[in-house]
C-alpha cells in the first residue's frame, strides 16, 4: 500500500498485479509503463507481466495473486479511503473467486477504511459479489470505468451490483457518452488523458456527465483536463489544472457508516 497523489483517494492497496488490454481506455493506461519501471526496480510483484510493442509497453495477460499483501490494510489504524488495485482488476477472469473472497474478508475487518474498487468488468462483479455480499459491506465502494458510449454497457451490469454506493470513472474520457442513464449511480469522477500519446478531451462531453449529475442527484467530480486542456492545446497535467466552469469539482457520495 502506498500514499496516493490521485486526487479521489488517500492511499492504494494492490493485492493483485498485471492485466491485460479490455478496450480503448486501456491504450494508455499508466499501470503498464508504471509496471515495467517497477519490474527495472527490482520489485518481483511486477516481473515479466508487460511486454514490448513497437515503442509502448503493454499487458501480456499475466494477473499474478500477492498473498502476502492482504495483511496490509490492518496495519494503517488511520481511516483511508483506499483504492483497491490501481495496477490492475479485481475482478479479472484470471483472479480466483477465492482470493476474491479473501479480499473481502479483509475489508468486513478493517471497517474503518473506505474502500473504492473500479473494474472493466463489472458483469463478473455483479455475479461475485452477488454472491460474496448479500448485504453489502458499507465501506465498499464499487463502480466501473466508462471511456465512450461504446462501453456504456457496463453501467447497466454495475447498476446490479449491490452495494451501497456506485461510482463511474469517466477516465480516460475520449468520447461523448451521450444521454446515458446514471440512476442509482452515486458518484461520477471524470477526467481527461495524460502522457505523451494522450487523446484530446472535449468540453462538450463533460458537459453532457456534469448536467446527468444534477438530473440524477449523482456527485460529480473533476479529476482534472490531462494533457489537453479545454482550448485544444497540449500542456503539461499541472498547467492545464482541475478547473471546470470556472470552479473546482470535488464532489464525494454521501456516506453513512
Amino acid at each position: 500500500m502506498a500514499e496516493s497523489q490521485i486526487e479521489w483517494t488517500d492511499a492504494t492497496w494492490n493485492p493483485i498485479a498485471g492485466c491485460s488490454v479490455m478496450s480503448s481506455g486501456c491504450t494508455n493506461c499508466y499501470a503498464m509503463q508504471m509496471a515495467r519501471r517497477l519490474e527495472a526496480m527490482g520489485v518481483n510483484k511486477y516481473a515479466g507481466l508487460t511486454r514490448v510493442s513497437g515503442r509502448r509497453t503493454v499487458w501480456n495477460g499475466i494477473v499474478r495473486q500477492d498473498r502476502a499483501s492482504l495483511r496490509i490494510p490492518y496495519a494503517w489504524k488511520r481511516p483511508r479511503k483506499i483504492f483497491v488495485n490501481s495496477m490492475s482488476d479485481l475482478f479479472h477472469v484470471d483472479v480466483d473467486e477465492a482470493f476474491i473472497r479473501d479480499v473481502w474478508t479483509v475489508m468486513r475487518e478493517t471497517p474503518h477504511h473506505r474502500y473504492q474498487i473500479l473494474t472493466k468488468r463489472p458483469e463478473r462483479m455483479m455475479e461475485i459479489v452477488s454472491a460474496l455480499t448479500p448485504v453489502p459491506l458499507p465501506n465498499v465502494w464499487l463502480g466501473t470505468s466508462i471511456e465512450n458510449h461504446e462501453v456504456i454497457d457496463r453501467l447497466d451490469h454495475l447498476r446490479q451490483v449491490p452495494a451501497q454506493i456506485r461510482f463511474i470513472s469517466f477516465e480516460p474520457l475520449i468520447g461523448s457518452i451521450g444521454q446515458a442513464d446514471l440512476s442509482n449511480i452515486h458518484w461520477a469522477i471524470v477526467g481527461g488523458e495524460s502522457g505523451h500519446n494522450a487523446r484530446p478531451i472535449k468540453e462538450e462531453w463533460i458537459d453532457e456527465i456534469h448536467d446527468l449529475c444534477r438530473v440524477h442527484n449523482t456527485a460529480f467530480f473533476f479529476k482534472q483536463w490531462g494533457t489537453w486542456g479545454k482550448d485544444n492545446k497540449k500542456r503539461s497535467k499541472k498547467a492545464n489544472g482541475r478547473e471546470y466552469r470556472g470552479k473546482t469539482w470535488d464532489e464525494m457520495p454521501r456516506v453513512s457508516l
